[in-house]
């Protein structure tokens, strides 16, 4: 019983107010991870052709197949590290 007190008081900040879950660093790692899944999906567009009857090989390069997918998943890496951090405090 005791050990709860502890942890209630140990979430409250000196104004009686509960303490928030994420600090600041947390909020800077999901935006960078944000950043990647966005970039990894930007670099997955395009290679298409305008015209069907012309087959473009540049939908099939490292950049569509390779980086972005790689970027996407790190960045998805990145957000559960952002939860998942705790400050130094």
């Amino acid at each position: 019983m005791a050990n709860n007190n502890n942890q209630k008081k140990m979430a409250e900040n000196t104004e009686g107010q509960k303490a928030m879950p994420f600090g600041k660093q947390n909020y800077i790692i999901v935006l960078i991870g944000i950043a990647l899944i966005a970039l990894g999906f930007i670099l997955m567009r395009g290679g298409g052709s305008t015209d069907p009857n012309v087959f473009n090989e540049k939908m099939f390069d490292f950049q569509h197949i390779t980086l972005a997918p790689i970027l996407v998943l790190v960045g998805f890496v990145v957000e559960i590290v952002a939860i998942f951090w705790r400050s130094k405090k």
